[in-house]
């Protein structure tokens, strides 16, 4: 399949998916709540959160890997792309083996955790989760380089037909199992399957469809030391959404209580959703960016108009579609939330949401400048200022959320959103990473480049 249909397909696909879970996250979260109790599900998502915040081990690597991989193309070094393929699939089988000594000292000491405010049957449902999770990260960490190899070869409808599959098949089969009366347990286990299930798809679509091979001979320690120092930054961006995305869930559970945090979860839930609509078209253009980057070196100009061209395309759509889901959230969210979907008891989650969700939508449409920083290596700055954003945050969710519980820490995360993104980093942009921001220019015809895109 040509290279433009793979683009077109696979945003129509991401679209279709997020759909799709849109639709059955609305069916299936209330059926969720009541089944398994407030109690409950607030358990399930710190658990969730807790094992998401290890996720920070796999230090960024995985977007060092289309940089590199763009590289090695265009200079047409076979030989480089094999040692990559073996040096990544190395890195990231020690970081599994690291990820899974990690969750189970964590399984040991919940009380790291939750400060010892579970009942033992809590205790142990959320020791089952976490080494059910725990060795889900463990094999998910070395088996993301196939996908990553899928996406550098930008074979996105095989990619998105996957995520599909995750997507409808988790609650397909959850559903039944919790009107059977199973709780948590099943549904972790599910998950953990359905991921074993696609793993699996990725590893045949690599070895057999794009028949890559791997070479652990002859890597070069020096490919690991620019990939470390490439990377090392990008770490730092995933530690900071993990303090803006994951560590509320952890503090509500540990001065609040598991009540608080669900709460906390469903404005997320709803967030994450309003997120996703943003990064699902823009993901499937990394590999275009890092192109041209790579082909406009010697011509900034010509990169100037071509990366501002796509910047301003993709951000359009992205506000017009954010946009309008926002004023939706803003004037009927209260009452879907408490009187269709979950319950007055979940009424501050319409809090949660619009602290959450409204400050994001600068970064979420300018998301492809994210990108453009990670292919010209200056997503330094970026870095620093979340970095001191989160720490900020992260102060401010700490206290809030002993006095105000799941509001006082969207509130943090709101207010550190609001000034790294809407301010800090469009300053960046338009004085560094060749995006022209502020300008009114028409940016129609893409100026030729050798090499073609």
């Amino acid at each position: 399949m040509k290279q433009a249909n793979q683009l077109k397909i696979g945003s129509l696909l991401s679209y279709v998916q997020m759909g799709l879970g849109v639709i059955i996250s609305l069916l299936y979260t209330p059926v969720m709540t009541r089944l398994l109790g407030t109690s409950e599900y607030g358990l399930y998502n710190t658990v969730s959160s807790t094992i998401s915040m290890l996720s920070i081990i796999s230090l960024g690597f995985n977007s060092g890997y289309i940089r590199f991989y763009s590289q090695y193309k265009n200079e047409k070094r076979q030989d480089a792309i094999d040692r990559l393929n073996g040096l990544f699939l190395t890195i990231f089988t020690i970081l599994g083996v690291i990820a899974l000594v990690c969750g189970l000292f964590i399984a040991e000491h919940l009380e790291l955790v939750f400060d010892q405010g579970l009942t033992p049957r809590e205790y142990e449902t959320a020791r089952v989760l976490m080494l059910l999770l725990t060795a889900n990260l463990a094999v998910s960490l070395p088996m993301s380089v196939f996908s990553n190899i899928i996406s550098a070869h930008e074979k996105f409808v095989f990619l998105k037909l996957v995520g599909l599959m995750r997507t409808v098949l988790s609650p397909l089969i959850t559903l039944p199992l919790l009107l059977m009366g199973h709780r948590s347990i099943a549904m972790v286990a599910v998950t953990v399957a359905v991921h074993v299930v696609s793993d699996g798809l990725y590893l045949f679509f690599v070895l057999f469809r794009l028949k890559e091979r791997f070479r652990f001979r002859g890597i070069k320690w020096r490919d690991f030391t620019g990939l470390f120092v490439f990377t090392s930054f990008i770490a730092i961006n995933m530690i900071v959404d993990q303090i803006n995305w994951n560590i509320d869930k952890v503090l509500l559970g540990r001065f609040r209580g598991t009540e608080a945090v669900a709460i906390y979860s469903v404005g997320y839930t709803l967030q994450y959703y309003f997120q996703l609509f943003s990064t699902a078209v823009s993901g499937v253009f990394s590999p275009r960016i890092h192109r041209i980057v790579n082909e406009t070196k010697e011509n900034i100009s010509a990169q100037k108009s071509q990366l501002t061209e796509l910047f301003i395309k993709v951000g359009r759509i992205q506000f017009l579609i954010l946009a309008l889901i926002a004023g939706g959230m803003v004037f009927f969210g209260e009452y879907f939330i408490t009187k269709i979907w979950v319950g007055e008891e979940y009424r501050n989650s319409y809090y949660v949401l619009l602290l959450l969700a409204l400050p994001a939508m600068i970064p979420l449409i300018q998301n492809v400048g994210i990108e453009v920083q990670r292919a010209q290596n200056r997503h330094k700055f970026r870095s620093i200022a979340y970095l001191i954003m989160a720490a900020v945050n992260l102060v401010m969710s700490y206290f809030l959320c002993q006095r105000y519980g799941a509001i006082g820490c969207a509130f943090g995360t709101g207010v550190s959103l609001l000034l790294a993104n809407g301010l800090l980093i469009n300053i960046y942009y338009h004085k560094k990473c060749n995006l022209d921001v502020i300008s009114t220019k028409q940016y129609n015809k893409t100026p030729q480049t050798t090499g073609g895109n």
